[in-house]
């Protein structure tokens, strides 16, 4: 029976990226909040960083990579 695990590799390799270009706009956010953008949402865009940063540390332990 195929339950699609021929498809796995592809799908790992998107993930992958995926979680590549969200690392890519944290970094941007992060520099941005570092240079002095947006000072009336600072608290609250950095702390968006931070869960997105927990996010991606998560989503690269379940991918194995």
């Amino acid at each position: 029976m195929d339950n699609g695990s021929s498809d796995r590799p592809e799908a790992d390799a998107a993930v992958a990226e995926l979680i590549r270009q969200l690392h890519d706009d944290r970094l941007w956010l992060l520099r941005q909040l570092d240079a002095g953008a947006w000072p009336q949402w600072r608290l609250d865009l950095a702390a968006l960083e931070r869960e997105l940063g927990q996010l991606l540390a998560q989503a690269e332990e379940r991918l194995g990579g």
